[in-house]
């Protein structure tokens, strides 16, 4: 289900936008390799837009460091991300809502002391970090 101002956008046209890298996870859920991602131990304040389309998803007081390898946040923006069962049932997966984009995963009653023992495991590949100081009208 997308978010009001959805982004939708033929294949093609995403491929244009985002590098190849971007477009194998974002757009073919892709998965990049455990600990090569810039936001894995990354942890200054801000807020983690959708790098497709830009739609804010996670804000920095949410992630911990849950040693999985990827980032990780015990909850999303409220409305900003969709969860689907992947199809053989085991994992649910993470989208953004407003342009579809893969994420990654959530994983529930892990035991993480956060409070909603959620564990969203995003590639960093698919997020791109704002400067909680970062004034967008300079």
């Amino acid at each position: 289900m997308a978010a009001p101002g959805s982004v939708q956008k033929p294949e093609e046209d995403w491929r244009a936008i985002l590098s190849p890298e971007q477009f194998r996870i974002l757009r073919q859920k892709g998965t990049e390799y455990p600990g090569t991602g810039e936001y894995d131990k990354f942890f200054d304040e801000g807020v983690y837009n959708c790098v497709g389309c830009g739609t804010s998803l996670y804000r920095s007081t949410t992630k911990f460091n849950s040693g999985c390898g990827w980032p990780a946040f015990y909850e999303g923006i409220p409305g900003a991300i969709n969860r689907n069962p992947d199809p053989d049932g085991m994992r649910v997966e993470i989208t953004c809502a407003a342009c579809g984009g893969h994420l990654g995963h959530v994983f529930k009653g892990e035991g993480f002391p956060t409070p909603t023992d959620e564990r969203h495991c995003v590639n960093s590949i698919s997020l791109k970090f704002t400067p909680a100081n970062s004034n967008p009208s300079q």
